[in-house]
């Protein structure tokens, strides 16, 4: 970006901010196999260019900011993989590089910017891959958490991003974890709960897990993801008023996978008013997680002006 274009925190300020969708969906929409432990993580080796291909579609598609590769990139994912401590971080840097060599490409071909690149890092529960980053509890204390997420927020923060999403957090001891975690790194963060109905899911208060973040100089934004649209109703009302900050919101597209079947099933309820509805509650940064593409991401930033 150039030295005059506004910081992320200042465009959060100015917001709306509008930012991607499912990068899972978009990959595997081109054909990708996201079916290892790695997730997505693993093409930051094997196909870097999808990568690349994958957040340029949700720039051109009207997106300020594109989450990176790394929600299941961690040392100990990647030694299961025979993936050594250098190569590993090396990898997590990439997933920063990336994206802004995206950016770079959708300037290039007229995108209008500034453009953001908010490095991710998933729960604890994504590394195991087990489906307990939507269960929390793992038996870990805070402090033991804290040492688990400070090495790789340590290398994704040296990659220059402009902000760390924390994201898909499943637990409020897991929340503070991470606000211990990204403090002293000189990079802004946002806090993102996983949530059901107005508990996070492992079952503990919305205001219990948003209050924390209302202290942390660090955070910039609270809110929650990879939920139902209903879901994130209340919860962008109770973030913004627990907190005092911008909130950030960006849940999946309220179709249900059936794993019997192993497909996705019901309607959409990913809509416009609904936006509009978040953005008047208090939301600063909107798009969409799982299941929400490129023409979802550009129906909402139309009815966000971007």
């Amino acid at each position: 970006m150039a030295g005059t274009s506004p910081s992320f925190v200042e465009a959060l300020a100015a917001g709306p901010v509008v930012l991607d969708g499912g990068l899972s969906n978009q990959l595997e929409a081109a054909g990708h196999d996201l079916s290892d432990a790695l997730w997505s993580a693993r093409l930051l080796a094997e196909d870097p260019e999808a990568v690349v291909d994958a957040h340029l579609a949700y720039y051109k598609a009207g997106a300020q900011v594109a989450i990176t590769a790394s929600y299941q990139a961690t040392f100990e994912g990647f030694a299961r993989r025979g993936t050594g401590a250098a190569r590993a971080a090396e990898l997590m840097a990439r997933s920063v590089e990336l994206a802004r060599a995206a950016a770079g490409q959708a300037e290039a071909v007229g995108v209008r910017g500034p453009l953001y690149v908010a490095a991710s890092a998933g729960p604890y529960g994504a590394m195991l891959a087990d489906g307990s980053e939507y269960r929390g509890r793992y038996g870990l204390s805070v402090d033991e958490l804290e040492r688990f997420h400070r090495p790789r927020l340590e290398v994704l923060a040296a990659a220059g991003p402009d902000v760390l999403a924390l994201e898909t957090v499943p637990d409020a001891e897991e929340g503070r974890a991470l606000l211990r975690a990204v403090r002293g790194l000189g990079v802004p963060a946002y806090l993102s709960y996983s949530v059901a109905g107005d508990r996070t899911r492992a079952g503990q208060p919305l205001a219990e897990a948003f209050a924390p973040a209302a202290e942390a100089d660090e955070v910039v934004a609270v809110g929650v993801n990879c939920c139902a649209p209903g879901d994130a109703d209340r919860a962008v009302r109770l973030a913004a008023q627990i907190t005092g900050k911008p909130v950030v919101v960006y849940p999946n597209s309220g179709e249900r996978w059936d794993a019997g079947a192993r497909a996705w099933c019901g309607s959409p309820a990913f809509t416009a008013d609904r936006v509009a509805a978040w953005a008047a509650a208090g939301a600063r940064l909107i798009g969409g997680c799982c299941r929400v593409g490129p023409d979802a991401i550009a129906e909402l930033a139309a009815v966000l002006g971007r």
